[in-house]
């Protein structure tokens, strides 16, 4: 189930702009608001997924197609250009 839950967070890292901004700003405590909402990950997964590069993340992301894309409307309104990454 746990490899589930690691799939999911890495794609909504790389499709969820808000989500993936958060990340590259605060990845423990992004990853403790998720473990706190009922994603289970283990010390290891967490681990992990924290040491992901946010600068790679956004590269993938940006190479993703933009209809695939949660827009980060929040970003936008803050002055971020087109709120990605």
């Amino acid at each position: 189930m746990s490899q589930v839950n690691v799939e999911r967070v890495v794609g909504r890292l790389v499709t969820d702009d808000g989500f993936r901004r958060r990340f590259a700003q605060d990845p423990q405590g992004t990853l403790r608001e998720l473990t706190a909402s009922g994603v289970e990950l283990n010390p290891c997964e967490l681990h992990a997924i924290a040491a992901l590069d946010a600068g790679r993340i956004a590269r993938i992301a940006e190479a993703l197609d933009p209809r695939i894309h949660k827009i980060d409307l929040g970003a936008c309104a803050a002055g971020s250009p087109g709120g990605t990454q």
